[in-house]
Order: structure tokens, then C-alpha cells, then sequence
């Protein structure tokens, strides 16, 4: 994400390089720059104006300290700015209320009835809540079933009822049925068409009155840029909404929508969807996003989904393994496992200040992993628990039964060794034996 607005604003940060102070005429330069960087982006253009005017005032007549230079500073200003911009702090979502009654708006084709199932499946899993989907688009035939297809996925119930054509009476029932069966939020799914109309906003203006949600939300397509910014205006007229959910991020280089949105309709973005499985939601950091499109990296949210998947039992258990020497291909496997449930690579990648721009150009597949997993699948329990036994005549077997190259299972099986070695090494402590083993390493690190 991002990816064209980054590499456009490193650019004109590049202006500034050699230069002791920055000064009126070359902030000039680079603030052109960055305007243009916003319009390409698909920022609107009053909002890229009034922003590079912020930037210019705090950035004249700035004394340069010793430790920082001119470009270093013009990041910081810029960065402090995009923060602002996408809403400053993080916004909470409103669980208020037994049950909490979350109304989800939005046109059609913006992946609300998906991030509907995605909402849920983040507060039963990370809130402990017990949710209930309801399915209250009675256009499209399609949608009643698929939200009864995501339900099923994250295991959450879907209250429907497909004959009736009132989607106030759908709604009112559902949070009746919520009340009587334990249910402490209800997240309620409308219809959307494929552009705003007078029909549509009376109907959700309805359900809206009739439900009185406690948290309405707006679901929109960050691919479609300054449009989604415009539909959003278009609902929140009429809606008063209270936070902005941006669809597809993960799909957007631009980014433009996510920059302009809080601006124009001041309400927060509150959530992300970043890739299409049922975990792919996060909350909106604009602090973070400011670092990820600036090419910083973003460590925090990196380290918060690695402590998601942690196991502290699990861990103790490998600490042993590794101490007795006995970590195999299984304990590797299953080290993959939980990188996977971190999200989609491409994504991770971008979390690592510098990653993203060094692997600008190298296409990340989200199956990264498929040829280890193979690899080790096509290996005997006791080839697993035991790499050593793996000789010449085993590696053949299992490159043919993993369908790949003999020379993959020889690249696996060094890499393999090197990260047991260097395990070890951290286990005792050993830090100038880990530099060694490291600097030892033919190639460098371990690839993926």
C-alpha cells in the first residue's frame, strides 16, 4: 500500500539533501514536490494545498540541530502532519449498550458484507463478545447467503429472514432475538447500491431511526480514492456517522482516500481491511500509517501481531528442544504456521522500516512458504524429528514427492542447519559466538 506516494515523497525529501538549513526557497522545492506526491495520490486538492502551507510554516527558519539534517527534519514535519491529517489518535469503536448495536452503510461492491463477518470475528476474538450478524440486504440474493457463508467461517450466527422485505421490521426482530439468546453486540449488514440514490438513504435513514445504533459505521473501497471521499460525504450527510472503515487497503499504492477522508467528513477512520482472510482487520494507527507511508516501517503493529500468535507454553517447550538439540522440521513447520496467521507477507514486509522500499520491485506471493511446507511434508516422522538422517538418496525421494528441485531440498536443509546453529547460540547467551556464526553464513541470512 502505498507504495507510489512513498517512493514520490522520498524523492522530494531528496531535494533537501546536502543542504545545512532549510530555507524559503528550498522548502519550496521540496513542498512542490509533495504537493504533487498528494495529487497523484488522489488527494484533493485544496486539502494537498493547505497541507504543504502547514508543512512550509513549520519548516521555515527551523534551525537544523547537528544530529539531524535539513531532509531528516522535513520527514519529522511531514510526518507530524499526516498524522493529523488521518485523525491524529487512534478512535475506539463504542461498545456501549446490552447489546451493543452496530449499524454497517455503505455502497455496493465496497466489501461490507465481507468486513461485516470481519468486525465480528475481531470482537469475538480480541473482545470476547458474543456478536450476531444480521442480514437485513433484501436486493441482492446473493447477499443473505454469503453473510450465512462468513458466519459459518468465524463461527458467529446470522439472524435472516428471507422472505420478509422490511429491513426496519429484520433489524428490530434481530436485536430482540439478540436479547433473548445472550447476544452483546449485533452487527446489522444493509443493502448497497452501485452509486448513491434517493431510495437507498431513505431506507438506511429508516433502519437507522428505527434501531437507534449505538456505533454507525461508514464501509468504503479505498481504491476508489477521491470517490470514496465524495460517497462518504454523500452518507454522512445524511447518516451522521460515526467512523470510516477503509476496504482494500492492501490493494491501494495511491492512498489518497485514507489521507483526505477525515478531513472532509471529520469523522475517524476507525478500521482497515488489509487482505481478504476473516483476520485481515486492523485498527486505524495514524501515527503508524504516517510512519508506513513516509517508508518507516511500522514495528509496533509487527510486534502486536507476533504477541497474538505467541504461546508462552509453547515457547518453554521449544526452549527445551533447542537446549537438548533437538529441534526438527516439525517444530520448524509449526513455526511457519504462526508467521502465516500473522497475515498476508507483502503486508509483514511493510511493517519492517526499510523492507518495503528494498523489496520495492520484488513481487512478495502471499503463499510464500508453499515449497518449505512441501519440502517438509514430504518427509518420514523420523526424517523430520531427525534432519541428520537425510542423505542423498532421501533428498531425491523428497523432491520428487514434493514436487521440487533437489537443489531447493539442499538450500532448505543449509538454511535449516544455519538457524539451529544461531538458536543455540541465542539460547546460551553467546553473543560474540552468534556474531561469528551469523558472519559465517555464506549468503547472509537465512532467506524465506
Amino acid at each position: 500500500m502505498f507504495d507510489n506516494l512513498s517512493d514520490k515523497l522520498d524523492k522530494a525529501f531528496h531535494i533537501l539533501k546536502g543542504h545545512g538549513k532549510i530555507t524559503d526557497v528550498n522548502v519550496a522545492d521540496t513542498l512542490k514536490e509533495v504537493r504533487r506526491a498528494l495529487l497523484d495520490a488522489d488527494v484533493n486538492f485544496k486539502i494537498a494545498k493547505d497541507f504543504t502551507t502547514r508543512v512550509k510554516e513549520k519548516a521555515i527558519g527551523e534551525n537544523v540541530l547537528t544530529t539531524l539534517q535539513p531532509g531528516q527534519l522535513m520527514v519529522k514535519i511531514v510526518k507530524d502532519e499526516l498524522t493529523e491529517l488521518m485523525g491524529g489518535d487512534a478512535a475506539g469503536i463504542n461498545l456501549s449498550g446490552n447489546p451493543t448495536v452496530i449499524l454497517m452503510s455503505g455502497l455496493q461492491g465496497s466489501g461490507k458484507t465481507t468486513f461485516s463477518g470481519k468486525l465480528a470475528n475481531f470482537l469475538k476474538t480480541k473482545k470476547n463478545k458474543k456478536p450476531l450478524l444480521v442480514a437485513c440486504d433484501i436486493y441482492r440474493p446473493a447477499a443473505i447467503n454469503q453473510l450465512h457463508v462468513v458466519g459459518g467461517q468465524i463461527g458467529v450466527e446470522v439472524y435472516s429472514e428471507p422472505e420478509n422485505k422490511n429491513p426496519v421490521e429484520i433489524a428490530q426482530n434481530a436485536i430482540k432475538h439478540a436479547k433473548a439468546n445472550g447476544f452483546n453486540v449485533v452487527i446489522v449488514d444493509t443493502a448497497g447500491r452501485l452509486a448513491v440514490d434517493e431510495q437507498m438513504m431513505n431506507e438506511i435513514a429508516n433502519v437507522h431511526k428505527a434501531i437507534e445504533p449505538h456505533e454507525t459505521l461508514f464501509v468504503v473501497d479505498a481504491m476508489t480514492g477521491q470517490d470514496a471521499v465524495n460517497t462518504a460525504k454523500a452518507f454522512n450527510d445524511r447518516l451522521n456517522f460515526d467512523g470510516v472503515i477503509l476496504t482494500k487497503l492492501d490493494g491501494d499504492t495511491r492512498g489518497g482516500a485514507a489521507i483526505s477522508i477525515k478531513s472532509v467528513v471529520n469523522k475517524p477512520i476507525k478500521f482497515i481491511g488489509t487482505g481478504e482472510k476473516m483476520e485481515a482487520i486492523d485498527v486505524f494507527y495514524p501515527n503508524r500509517m504516517a510512519d508506513r507511508i513516509l517508508g518507516m516501517g511500522d514495528v509496533v503493529s509487527l510486534v502486536e501481531r507476533a504477541q497474538e500468535q505467541y504461546d508462552e507454553e509453547e515457547a518453554r517447550k521449544l526452549q527445551k528442544k533447542i537446549a537438548k538439540n533437538e529441534f526438527g522440521f516439525d517444530d520448524f513447520l509449526a513455526q511457519i504456521q504462526q508467521i502465516k496467521k500473522m497475515g498476508n507477507m507483502k503486508d509483514l514486509v511493510g511493517m519492517i522500516p526499510g523492507a518495503g522500499k528494498a523489496l520495492k520491485d520484488v513481487e512478495i506471493e502471499d503463499d510464500a512458504f508453499k515449497h518449505i511446507e512441501a519440502i517438509i511434508q514430504s518427509m518420514t516422522p523420523i526424517e523430520r524429528s531427525k534432519p541428520s538422517l537425510i542423505d542423498v538418496k532421501r533428498k531425491n525421494r523428497i523432491a520428487k514427492g514434493s514436487g521440487t528441485k533437489i537443489e531447493q531440498v539442499n538450500q532448505l536443509m543449509k538454511q535449516f542447519d544455519q538457524m539451529s546453529k544461531m538458536m543455540k547460540m541465542m539460547q546460551g547467551g553467546g553473543g560474540k559466538n552468534m556474531m561469528k556464526a551469523m558472519a559465517g553464513m555464506k549468503g547472509g541470512m537465512p532467506k524465506m
